[in-house]
């Protein structure tokens, strides 16, 4: 037994906290917050690229959080942590809880054209095939994937952070950008929680570009705060900063959840006129990407608090307090 057994002891054993290679950085944060070690395990992919894990203790009766993120290498890291949790489930723990800070493939929420999949649901479904019983995860790309899963879980929001960062600068007379009209409904929260005005942009895609094409909303001589859900290439959040830049904003900062940042990204951000960019550390942000002008928050804090609460079977909605609409 290790120190931390009687503050987070449960019906399910005590907590061990595994990290896969996807965000470390991510996993050191959680570990130090919860004062409850990272439990060794081997991860090694042969020369055939064949992915090999091996637990270093027994974890027969414990409850089990496994942490990886399915950012960049996607593909690689969903696959290590469909190993990582059969090999959990061959170790008989008493549950497991897969925390998902980025879920790769949400795009692919429905069938939009023939003959196309739905990737979404079949991340969701493998998740629960290979053993987990549980999964957390951060600002899905549409609500309505939580229903692809079979297994319970918490689909959290780092907007609760983020509105917290802009409510501390005090911003005077600002306005609430949703930089897509699919995110409109969580930019209309986050503007509320933050006593804002909201403005929208409206765009329409043409093949693999976008086009932003008009604002609806107020927004000369305000400050402004662009929001989306996540950026990967950067153009919805560039065409917005032009679009709010036409109309005379004053100050335009930027805030997003999952920096994905996919060239030409860092390129169009580098080159915005904006004054600052906010984001998370959802997804792993290395130097060669890391702005003047960006401000990275951390979600450790958030998902401790949660894993916190699964594990002792206490309500995960009064960590948000005021944010709970956004569960």
């Amino acid at each position: 037994m290790n120190d931390n057994d009687n503050e987070y002891g449960s019906a399910h054993g005590s907590i061990k906290l595994f990290s896969g290679t996807g965000c470390p950085e991510l996993a050191e944060e959680i570990s130090e917050y919860l004062r409850v070690p990272l439990t060794g395990r081997d991860v090694v992919q042969f020369p055939n690229e064949n992915i090999f894990v091996k637990l270093h203790e027994s974890i027969r009766g414990q409850d089990v959080f496994l942490i990886q993120t399915t950012s960049s290498p996607v593909n690689y890291n969903i696959m290590e942590m469909l190993i990582f949790l059969d090999a959990l489930k061959r170790a008989s723990p008493d549950r497991i809880t897969v925390v998902v800070p980025y879920l790769a493939y949400a795009r692919s929420d429905k069938k939009d054209q023939p003959r196309v999949p739905i990737t979404a649901r079949l991340v969701a479904d493998v998740i629960s095939v290979a053993g987990a019983d549980r999964y957390v995860t951060l600002d899905l790309h549409a609500d309505q994937i939580q229903g692809f899963f079979s297994i319970p879980g918490d689909s959290l929001t780092a907007f609760s952070i983020l509105s917290d960062y802009f409510r501390e600068k005090r911003l005077e007379d600002a306005v609430l950008v949703a930089a897509d009209l699919g995110f409109a409904k969580k930019a209309r929260d986050m503007a509320t929680e933050l006593d804002l005005p909201l403005a929208l942009v409206e765009k329409r895609r043409i093949s693999s570009s976008t086009e932003a094409l008009t604002l609806v909303g107020e927004v000369e001589g305000h400050d402004v705060i662009v929001v989306d859900d996540e950026v990967d290439t950067g153009g919805s959040m560039v065409n917005a900063v032009n679009i709010v830049r036409e109309r005379g904003a004053r100050n335009v900062y930027l805030c997003f959840a999952h920096a994905v940042l996919t060239p030409p990204a860092i390129e169009r951000l580098r080159e915005a006129d904006v004054k600052e960019i906010v984001t998370t550390n959802s997804v792993p942000i290395p130097e060669e990407k890391r702005l003047d002008n960006m401000t990275i928050l951390s979600v450790a804090s958030l998902l401790s608090e949660v894993i916190q609460r699964v594990h002792e079977g206490r309500s995960v909605g009064e960590v948000f307090r005021h944010y709970q609409r956004y569960e």
